[in-house]
């Protein structure tokens, strides 16, 4: 196999986040890393649709360590032993993983980077339920237990998949789609009549710093958090110690740009969520006004120009909604804008 062709330096990147339509590995990492080569980053996928297991929370739940999982009418639940559900999520887990390894030593030349997603702890902590069908977010130990099984846990995986890409670097994109809810104290409980207490900031950061220092031990290269929009906590992503911030670009704040604006210039990537998939049947957006979506609340902020190589563009959701060649366009698009970006990066 060729020696892989690393992106120049300040070059922006285009990469997705992870979910994709279907039912076929093969056919996914084919697709994935054809439309995502070099310098692009190109991503293990999810397949939600072949079902239990293979969701978001499960493939996750997989990953930890002293602690077993199974499916009930409510959700996840933490049990006492692996049951087939459990059994199920890892089988395809390690189909996906092996997959990719056929995948990448028939390639004549393999991306240098690969990138892998896992749920955060704390919106893992909301979508897993106790033994009394409570969400295992209402108990502080709970919570403490979940992140730290799933910092031994996500280390483990990232070795298996250095073993199926040698040589590649990894990306690790941590998943908080809970998160503002999580803080607010919005979550509601399993019964819906009331909701749980929110959980403090300063654990946020120490949970993500947990899994974050884990994936580093295990040879990560780059950790991002991905977080909707809404009320995002841009300042203790950055105090955990990210490298990135995953975030879609459709809904923010002056005052949000602002803190992705000092974040930026303190060396971390912008992951920008700028191209809108949220309704699976509209049209794909013109490369020039994805392109004007970073572009125009970059200069206003007055970033230079050069400080575009920190970015990489990505949908602003996930793209299992979308059909086998939907999400192939949107990938096609993403290259695109990434191409435009970096034509206004050079002036």
């Amino acid at each position: 196999m060729a020696a892989p062709e690393r992106p120049l330096p300040g070059e922006v990147t285009a990469t997705a986040l992870g979910t994709w339509p279907g039912e076929d590995p093969v056919e996914a990492a084919r697709i994935i890393r054809g439309e995502l080569g070099s310098p692009h980053l190109p991503f293990l996928a999810e397949l939600p649709d072949r079902g239990v297991g293979s969701d978001a929370l499960g493939r996750t739940a997989a990953l930890l360590v002293d602690l077993s999982v199974d499916v009930q009418p409510y959700g996840w639940r933490i049990v006492d032993r692996p049951g087939k559900d459990l059994k199920r999520a890892r089988s395809a887990l390690s189909t996906d993983i092996n997959i990719l390894a056929d995948v990448i030593g028939a390639e004549d030349t393999a991306a240098p980077d690969l990138k892998v997603q896992l749920r955060g702890p704390l919106s893992l902590a909301t979508g897993l339920h106790l033994h009394n069908g409570e969400r295992a977010l209402i108990d502080h130990g709970a919570r403490r237990d979940l992140a730290a099984s799933l910092a031994a846990g996500a280390g483990s995986y990232l070795s298996r998949v250095a073993a199926a890409a040698p040589g590649a670097r990894l990306v690790v994109q941590i998943d908080e789609p809970e998160i503002a809810s999580v803080l607010a104290g919005t979550i509601p409980t399993s019964s819906g009549y009331r909701t749980l207490r929110s959980v403090s900031g300063q654990e946020a950061t120490d949970s993500w710093k947990m899994v974050i220092d884990a994936l580093r031990a295990a040879g990560a290269a780059e950790v991002v958090i991905s977080v909707p929009d809404v009320e995002a906590p841009i300042n203790r992503i950055v105090a955990a110690g990210a490298d990135g911030i995953a975030i879609p670009l459709r809904a923010l704040t002056s005052r949000q740009w602002e803190q992705l604006a000092g974040a930026i210039e303190g060396g971390k990537r912008l992951w920008a969520g700028a191209l809108e998939v949220s309704t699976p049947a509209a049209a794909m957006p013109r490369v020039a006004d994805v392109v004007d979506t970073v572009w125009r609340p970059w200069r206003q902020l007055g970033l230079a120009p050069a400080a575009l190589g920190g970015v990489r563009v990505t949908p602003s959701d996930g793209l299992a909604r979308l059909s086998p060649s939907a999400a192939t366009a949107a990938l096609t698009r993403l290259t695109q804008v990434a191409d435009g970006l970096n034509q206004l990066a050079l002036g």
